[in-house]
């Protein structure tokens, strides 16, 4: 099989792995008598441990040969993770299966840029990765609605189970994967150079040594501060004020905003050609607080739509712009997965937070005012970008070269 295409594939599948059961388990605890407060303080623990594990996993990437073989056992492990939700709801239980979910989960993301990266190399890495993400989306659309009909006819034991098929699905497409079509000093950004192929990557130096890539990182844990809770608080607002089945209406949440990632990272790719990374980072910048303001005024089932729509294109450009930007920044470093890893540690920081905070508020003051805090928070990440809007304009828009920027090199 052309590597590409089980490149492809494997992103159909593992939408359906990355984050265990996802969005479904707000209100999977919900049917089972959890409190809105106590669901999100176990979300975060699941985002602490994601952020605590997605450096050192960008690290390996970039360190090891056996890139499918930490697919493999990183999806593998989470479908299992995962599994164990059905068995046991007791909290420990509960919060142990998602901080195991997000640390083996962490190593999906930068695992997949390396295997893109060395399979396209980086002038071929934007428009691959945006296929990618093209099929990454329509993998969450399929399995959201699988396991919305599925929930609803059998009950949520059949949404694990589909969690497992997705998981065996994704082991057979990374294993079509030749082993001979990557290259692995690409993989991690040296290119034609291997004058760094034998350095030991620190994600907290490589951060600190490229401000570019510093600011995305602190914009980008701003806007998930207020961006993670929203769509499993709007699911369990709808269901707690009666207006949908649980199952069905969550994954008509996950369907809508899909299907627009889907249309969102196909054009991602022409539209950063077109207005450069700044622009279109922009863009999804000015879409959260917007969906902050509808989804505190429309709690009904069909403000699924507006809500939804506006993460997808949110999401669905910044699946594409971040992690090419961090290419971009990176090239010829060799420290690419390093910095993809440390730039998903840090946003993770803020995704981490954004659960706990957006259920208390739930809980305390209700889900409308929940709604209007998370998106005034995520106007942080729009000040920052615009305050050094010159400064990150030109290195978007440039050819990062560690032989002509010391910094990269240190």
């Amino acid at each position: 099989m052309n590597p590409r295409y089980a490149l492809e594939g494997l992103n159909f599948f593992v939408a359906d792995v990355q984050a265990g059961i996802g969005p479904f388990l707000g209100v999977f605890l919900q049917a089972q008598g959890w409190h809105p407060g106590a669901i999100g303080t176990v979300m975060t623990l699941g985002g602490v441990a994601s952020m605590l594990a997605t450096s050192p996993a960008g690290a390996l990437v970039d360190g090891t040969r056996h890139k499918r073989g930490v697919v493999v056992i990183a999806a593998g492990m989470t479908t299992l993770a995962s599994l164990v939700l059905w068995v046991s709801h007791s909290y420990w239980m509960v919060a142990a299966s998602q901080i195991f979910t997000a640390v083996t989960g962490a190593a999906l993301g930068p695992a997949l840029a390396g295997l893109t990266l060395g399979i396209a190399r980086e002038q071929g890495f934007d428009r691959q990765f945006g296929r990618n993400q093209v099929a990454n989306h329509a993998g969450n659309v399929v399995g959201a609605a699988l396991s919305g009909w599925l929930g609803w006819r059998y009950g949520f034991g059949a949404v694990f189970v589909l969690a497992g098929v997705f998981g065996v699905m994704t082991v057979i497409s990374t294993l079509l994967i030749r082993r001979d079509s990557i290259d692995h000093d690409s993989a991690r950004g040296l290119g034609g150079s291997s004058a760094a192929s034998h350095e030991h990557a620190s994600g907290f130096r490589v951060l600190l040594s490229c401000r570019p890539l510093l600011l995305l990182a602190a914009a980008l844990a701003i806007f998930h501060l207020g961006n993670a809770a929203m769509l499993p608080l709007y699911g369990m607002a709808v269901v707690a004020a009666h207006k949908g089945d649980p199952g069905a209406f969550t994954a008509q949440t996950i369907v809508v905003a899909q299907l627009v990632m889907v249309v969102a990272a196909f054009l991602a790719s022409r539209l950063i050609r077109r207005i450069g990374y700044w622009g279109v980072i922009l863009i999804t910048f000015l879409a959260l607080p917007l969906r902050g303001l509808v989804a505190a005024m429309f709690i009904d089932a069909w403000g699924v739509w507006p809500v939804q729509a506006l993460d997808g294109i949110g999401a669905g450009l910044q699946s594409v712009a971040v992690p090419a930007l961090v290419v971009r920044l990176l090239q010829g470093t060799g420290r690419v997965n390093v910095g993809q890893g440390m730039v998903m540690t840090v946003q993770g920081m803020g995704a981490a937070l954004s659960p706990a905070l957006g259920g208390v508020l739930a809980q305390h003051f209700g889900y409308a005012t929940a709604f209007l805090v998370l998106g005034a928070v995520s106007t942080g990440s729009l000040a920052l970008w615009l305050l050094f809007g010159a400064a990150l304009k030109t290195a978007c828009a440039i050819q990062r070269d560690v032989a002509s920027d010391p910094s990269l090199a240190a």
